[in-house]
């Protein structure tokens, strides 16, 4: 009885906690109108935490890091492309029990869709939304996470987008920390497989400014230095 009255408490400080900040940082963003790409769940999770509808139809789904790296490298070619859905993914890794697509050459997982017909749906709306919004409001993140490699970070921050932000759990030479966000193991957590993009989304609150990022285009840092 007890347990179940101590879980009954934190879930109920936990979610006093998050009423609080997401109150705070919807009235402190200024930038309404943003387009993130993201290659899991973390973009989601934004619009989500900010109350704000998806502008970006990189939202419920991931990509491994080679197919990521290929959209990356063309985007605006492959944002011209149409889906075709395939049964089987090309990576060994993968589980076949959701949707999966082909943009071009690129793979694309819809991880938390039902069906294909709603992924199909849901990425073509979004996608016209985004395609909508000026290309200087774009904002682009990456992390260490299903194959993306130091390299791949690397190339990602010379890639000609304007506002670029990158997450890892190993420290990558060259990068400074207004580009490049290092997260702090959990040493109770040993051998356990990175974050997932809902789980990172949360953690990025300790080392970034989400709010000021979008508002003013360049990442300041909160509680950790290094």
């Amino acid at each position: 009885m007890l347990i179940r009255l101590e879980i009954f408490i934190k879930r109920k400080l936990r979610q006093a906690f998050s009423s609080y900040y997401i109150k705070r940082d919807i009235a402190k963003l200024k930038n309404t109108n943003f387009v993130l790409i993201s290659r899991n769940c973390w973009g989601g999770q934004a619009y989500q935490w900010l109350g704000l509808p998806y502008n970006s139809p990189f939202v419920g789904l991931f990509l491994f890091g080679p197919c990521y790296m290929k959209l990356l490298r063309d985007f605006d070619s492959y944002m011209q492309m149409e889906l075709e859905f395939i049964e089987i993914s090309k990576y060994a890794d993968a589980y076949n029990n959701h949707p999966i697509a082909l943009l071009g050459d690129v793979e694309i997982h819809f991880q938390h869709y039902g069906s294909i017909e709603e992924a199909r749906e849901k990425w073509n709306r979004r996608k016209q939304r985004m395609l909508e919004i000026s290309k200087e409001n774009y904002f682009f993140t990456i992390c260490d996470r299903r194959e993306v490699s130091s390299l791949d970070i690397k190339e990602f921050h010379k890639m000609n987008f304007k506002n670029k932000l990158s997450f890892s759990f190993d420290k990558i030479e060259g990068l400074t920390n207004r580009q490049h966000i290092k997260f702090i193991r959990d040493p109770s957590k040993k051998n356990g497989s990175p974050p997932n993009g809902k789980k990172r989304f949360k953690l990025s609150f300790l080392y970034f400014d989400l709010i000021h990022w979008l508002n003013e285009e360049n990442v300041i840092r909160t509680r950790f230095k290094d």
